[in-house]
């Protein structure tokens, strides 16, 4: 008689583990796994709806090396095709918009910017001049954007991206400030509230900022 013993069999698996204890191990995983995908799934979306819906850039400025220097010496074509210089804007304070018809923050901006016109040219000859400047957008476009969404001023189309480059803007919206004899004083990145953009001028005007 042979004094060898069988040793009990094994799943080729963990060591220890039988058949049957591996297989519901890894089902077990199986199931896991695509709840734990799911779960990491809805937290990336929560995080982007947060994100969209964020509106912590309104009135948020921006470092520039124009800032305190002359306003570069750039031209464009205004809505009625004539040319737009914006040199030849000394003795006003100028306001830019930089915007294109598809930008959702441009889109949300939009009322405000009504408000700051309005506010304005209430102020008579001591209120600033309002531009928006057009990149990547036809006329068309630009039109049916405000035929919609109300408010009348000029509309200057950098289609040359004169304006663009001069300023370095990268995205839009963006929002400068050049003063009457032609510096740039502030830089905004991203929405502007009226209110915001009114006090700053007037702080300006007073010497204040």
């Amino acid at each position: 008689m042979s004094d060898r013993t069988d040793a009990p069999a094994t799943a080729p698996g963990e060591p220890g583990d039988t058949a049957e204890t591996a297989q519901t191990n890894g089902s077990g995983r199986r199931r896991v796994a695509p709840i734990a995908a799911g779960l990491v799934a809805l937290v990336v979306v929560g995080l982007f709806a947060i994100l969209l819906m964020a509106d912590s850039s309104q009135d948020s400025t921006a470092g520039s090396p124009l800032l305190g220097n002359l306003a570069p010496d750039v031209a464009a074509t205004n809505e009625d095709g004539s040319t737009f210089e914006l040199s030849r804007r000394k003795g006003s304070w100028v306001v830019l918009n930089f915007f294109t018809h598809d930008c959702v923050p441009c889109i949300r901006e939009h009322p405000e910017l009504i408000e700051f016109v309005d506010q304005q040219e209430a102020l008579g000859a001591e209120g600033a001049e309002f531009y928006s400047v057009v990149r990547d957008s036809t006329n068309e476009q630009v039109e049916a954007f405000f035929a919609e969404r109300g408010g009348e001023w000029t509309i200057v189309y950098d289609t040359d991206y004169e304006f663009v480059n001069g300023f370095g803007v990268a995205q839009v919206p963006e929002t400068w400030i050049v003063d009457p004899n032609g510096f740039v004083r502030r830089r905004y990145i991203g929405q502007v509230t009226s209110d915001g953009l009114s006090a700053t001028l007037q702080a300006m005007r007073e010497g204040a900022a």
